[in-house]
């Protein structure tokens, strides 16, 4: 299977030399395209000196991370379309393993024939690298996303079940599953866009497949911060337009669970964080989201989560 890599990058100077430099040092190397979402740290001129073996694509502007790969992917196309963050370090052996996943049978139809239509890398937290930050998405009734895996050692990615589909920033997805539902959705600029991608695919029957040993250090939400005002801006958004988009509202007992949900979660960054951005931008992402066509959940595997357990999750990752 023809592969290639594409990184997102906006002013990305800090970090994405280390991703391109492991990149650089795969057991197996895969063309690299950065599209740059009109970055102005000096970060493109800085990749293309350093690492002329890389294709850089300019947008000329922020379009967000989904259209920026939208349009790097049609420019570049590719049969297994790897998808990493600019602020990871790849382990040698990461491509490697995402490819030996992709290519193992036993996947749903629709997924890419016999083998899965995504498979999920593994982000490790980069100030504790024994614990996991993110082995793929995976989602309750009301399609509240969390980290599968967050916090947890290492080890417990022996014997872990598949996810519900693979973060965007460690994601394999193979192109005719991608082709099927037409990528990500542009309408999402940032965030959740990976979930909504995964439930798609899932809907056409794919299914995704953990690659536990294709892993990388992971320097967490290094454009927008952890806990900021504009994170929670634009998690919020797309908070709202997933819940519009996908008709969670029209289910009174599932629609009670998320009211409360959203107003704890937008309480908690009232009062510890003093913003009002995470509530503003779910109003605003609902009203996104009005008069689009509804999209069904179908056989995506979702977590039987009560609200509490929900929020427990929720709050083991802040931001």
């Amino acid at each position: 299977m023809e592969s290639a890599v594409y990184i997102p990058n906006f002013n990305g100077a800090r970090w994405l030399p280390r991703t391109l430099q492991s990149l650089r040092a795969q057991t197996t190397r895969l063309d690299v395209v950065v599209v740059d979402n009109g970055s102005s740290d000096g970060s493109v001129a800085a990749a293309r000196a350093d690492f002329p073996e890389v294709t850089v694509q300019e947008l000329g502007e922020n379009l967000g991370f989904g259209p920026a790969l939208n349009r790097a992917v049609a420019a570049h196309p590719a049969d297994g379309i790897v998808l990493l963050n600019a602020d990871v370090e790849c382990e040698p052996g990461f491509c490697a393993a995402l490819l030996e996943a992709a290519g193992r049978g036993g996947g749903a139809p629709g997924s890419g024939g016999a083998s899965p239509g995504m498979v999920a890398g593994v982000l490790l937290q980069e100030a504790e690298p024994g614990l996991i930050d993110s082995a793929g998405v995976v989602a309750d009734h009301t399609l509240m996303g969390f980290d599968y895996l967050h916090g947890e050692p290492v080890a417990a990615l022996d014997g872990a079940a598949d996810p519900l589909g693979p973060t965007g920033g460690a994601a394999l997805y193979r192109r005719e599953a991608w082709d099927a539902v037409g990528g990500f959705d542009e309408r999402i600029f940032l965030y959740y866009e990976d979930l909504d991608l995964a439930l798609r695919i899932a809907a056409v029957g794919g299914r995704c497949r953990l690659a536990g040993e294709a892993r990388a250090l992971h320097a967490y939400s290094a454009s927008l911060g952890a806990a900021s005002g504009a994170k929670y801006a634009r998690t919020g958004w797309s908070r709202g337009y997933m819940l519009r988009r996908y008709g969670v509202m029209r289910d009174p007992a599932l629609a009670l669970r998320a009211l409360a949900c959203e107003a704890a979660i937008g309480g908690g960054q009232l009062l510890r964080d003093h913003t009002l951005q995470g509530i503003t931008g779910r109003l605003r992402g609902f009203r996104a989201g009005a008069g689009l066509g509804r999209r069904e959940v179908g056989a995506a595997p979702l977590l039987p989560l009560s609200g509490r357990e929900a929020l427990a999750l929720r709050r083991r990752r802040r931001g």
